[in-house]
């Protein structure tokens, strides 16, 4: 009776998980799609669009490699070589650093494209678009080396019991670290995060702060009629300010379950699953903040049904 519980419950948090992951594939494919059209149609990009598409992108990767690992968690593939495990975990750990990243660059382009004139970020307005490619490959560049230890400590699991070995998949280990590397790695993590986290809050703030004033200001000059109309940067402010709220939700959740159920790599694989559903969660989620209120998305799409149906 126990075992056939254990086994309901290991079912049912499998399908939710693959269930959770094909949905955020699909919805991040789809936005990554309208603006590679986007930008390769001509079309004008907003200085947001070049990293809404880079977070989708890095969203799609992320889901891909999760679904192996966890697809590896429930059934060995016996496939796995030393650098098939490195090349995933290190994959995958590179675009979770990479969505945080991307998500406070995000956050602080949108208050610079918010920033009135007087603004002293008004001065990065017309560079920032500029700037955003180098800035992207800083991100990339910082996020490949600080996961570059997972290059080292990643192995195929071996045949024989280890003592040190961690479990990641039925297929994949990694070697612990001793005790200073290890507790100086989760330093400079918290750290890390605690940054981005906060520059995300710091622009956020600017941005609630500046949309209070414009709010109030409108209801002073014009009708209430006319300040209802939100225009396109505000509606975009919006949902920046959405996603921003969604990721430090999840992001404190994923702390939370990952305190409970231990070292993510725990040898439960619903404990696993549970924790990757909490985690991945952004990433299937914060796409669909972005499709419902991109009112382009669907005036794009309707264009190129009219000249297909046309022709």
């Amino acid at each position: 009776m126990i075992k056939n519980s254990i086994l309901s419950n290991l079912i049912a948090v499998r399908n939710a998980f693959f269930l959770e992951v094909s949905f955020g594939i699909t919805v991040n494919a789809f936005l990554l799609l309208f603006h590679i059209l986007w930008f390769f149609l001509k079309h004008r990009p907003r200085p947001t669009d070049l990293a809404i598409g880079h977070l989708a992108l890095i969203h799609l990767v992320m889901l891909i490699t999760v679904w192996v690992i966890v697809a590896d968690v429930f059934e060995s593939h016996d496939l796995w070589d030393d650098i098939t495990c490195k090349v995933v975990i290190y994959l995958h750990q590179v675009m979770r650093g990479l969505s945080l990243s991307t998500t406070c660059l995000l956050s602080v382009l949108q208050a610079i494209t918010l920033s009135p004139r007087s603004s002293c970020l008004a001065k990065f307005k017309l560079t920032s678009s500029q700037h955003n490619m180098c800035g992207f490959l800083l991100l990339w560049l910082f996020n490949l080396s600080s996961r570059a230890r997972f290059l080292i400590s990643t192995v195929a699991t071996p045949n024989d019991t280890f003592h040190g070995l961690m479990f990641v998949t039925q297929s994949c280990s990694l070697w612990s670290l001793s005790h200073i590397p290890r507790h100086t790695f989760s330093i400079l993590g918290i750290f890390r995060d605690a940054s981005l986290i906060g520059l995300m809050a710091v622009s956020s703030g600017y941005m609630v702060n500046f949309l209070c004033k414009h709010k109030r200001r409108s209801q002073h000059l014009h009708s209430m009629r006319f300040s209802a109309r939100a225009s396109p940067e505000h509606r975009a402010t919006r949902t920046v300010l959405l996603l921003m709220s969604l990721f430090v939700f999840l992001y404190l959740m994923d702390c939370i379950v990952y305190s409970f159920s231990g070292m993510w790599w725990n040898s439960n694989p619903v404990r696993l699953c549970i924790q990757m559903l909490v985690g991945n969660g952004y990433a299937t989620i914060g796409p669909l903040l972005f499709i419902s209120s991109e009112k382009r998305m669907i005036q794009f799409f309707k264009s190129m049904l009219e000249r297909h149906v046309s022709v």
